[in-house]
């Protein structure tokens, strides 16, 4: 019995030896760099997990936050046109409850102003943020779950591998070329690339008014039509925003909101308007009460971009109803920068009237 009992032992023993060995490569390299900053870092389009080392390591003084919409801006590019040290927190198919959480993070570690698109979608109903199976609080807090979930992933012990033999200058470059094709995360070289798209990208390939229509016809056929209207109700909606959104606003006084409505296409509200009018007037009820609630406000500047027609009627500008391209995304930081679009506090459902009258008089392309 001494043989296998010894066996098992050193098996153990072998076990916790790999175990903490990995924990402490992890410490060590900090791929997410919760620990310290890196000059040789790189850098995941996981930005879930990514957001929480950013806030810790990198420099800012505003955060940007918002959804697909936002997802590709490059933070140089809002830089220049703001004149801010940005930090890009946008993240996919975010709701409201992992945006403020995010946000609030960010502003304690040292954001006076913040840069929020803000879709109607991000107020559906969703799992509270203790509870959010997609979001580690306790990574973003710091606290000893996080920091052990950290330690202790195999993941982050394989990124921690990686990055070590990346950093042998004979393996430097063929690593770091072969990185987007290897199944890492952390393959990115600058931080302005994270979710932003190539800078040789085939825009007019991807963002056409053919493109547009087919999503368009494809939304509103009567066997996905119902999708449109998925999680929205305009009582728990309206509730998430107060909470969310206003919360967040009011905690914090001494920073400065610049919220923007991002500028569909239009199709997205004629698809409302066509297979499901009950969702385009969720949409429309509620956004009247977030720009009459959010005008009051003194810390924020709201802005409305979906009434520009000259933008939003142009089918060429998208990749489906709301996925605008880069050409637009570079409109959208100079509407912000000069305000133009800024919504009028005496007149804060101005724009929106406008916008119900081009959805009611638009007529779709054959």
């Amino acid at each position: 019995m001494r043989g296998p009992f010894t066996s098992l032992k050193r098996l153990l023993l072998a076990s916790i030896a790999f175990v903490l060995g990995a924990a402490v490569l992890t410490y060590v390299v900090d791929p997410l760099q919760l620990f310290r900053p890196s000059r040789t870092a790189f850098y995941s389009d996981d930005t879930r997990v990514q957001n929480a080392g950013l806030i810790r390591s990198q420099s800012f003084d505003a955060a940007f936050m918002g959804t697909s919409l936002a997802i590709h801006f490059r933070q140089s590019d809002i830089d220049r046109a703001l004149g801010v040290r940005s930090l890009k927190l946008a993240m996919t198919g975010s709701n409201s409850r992992q945006q403020a959480f995010v946000l609030e993070q960010a502003i304690d570690r040292g954001a006076r102003r913040v840069i929020w698109a803000m879709d109607d979608f991000i107020f559906v109903d969703a799992a509270d943020i203790e509870a959010d199976p997609y979001l580690s609080v306790d990574l973003y807090r710091g606290t000893t779950k996080g920091i052990a979930s950290y330690l202790f992933s195999a993941a982050m012990a394989k990124e921690a591998l990686f990055a070590l033999l990346r950093s042998v200058p004979p393996l430097q470059g063929p690593l770091t070329r072969a990185a987007p094709f290897l199944p890492v995360k952390f393959a990115l070289a600058d931080v302005d690339d994270i979710y932003a798209l190539p800078r040789d990208f085939d825009v007019a390939r991807e963002y056409n008014a053919k493109r547009t229509l087919a999503a368009f016809a494809y939304i509103t056929s009567p066997v996905r039509s119902r999708f449109l209207g998925e999680g929205y109700g305009y009582d728990a909606m309206a509730g998430h925003f107060e909470r969310d959104a206003v919360g967040l606003i009011t905690r914090h006084p001494d920073v400065t909101f610049d919220i923007y409505f991002p500028p569909y296409s239009v199709l997205q509200f004629v698809a409302m308007r066509e297979a499901s009018p009950e969702t385009l007037k969720i949409v429309t009820d509620l956004t009247a009460v977030v720009a009459q609630r959010l005008t009051q406000l003194p810390n924020v500047r709201l802005h409305d971009f979906r009434a520009i027609k000259a933008v939003t009627h142009d089918l060429d500008n998208y990749g489906d109803v709301i996925h605008h391209s880069p050409a637009v995304d570079a409109m959208v930081l100079q509407w912000l920068a000069s305000g133009k679009h800024r919504v009028d506090p005496k007149q804060p459902t101005a724009s929106l009237d406008e916008l119900k009258a081009q959805v009611e008089a638009y007529r779709v392309p054959k």
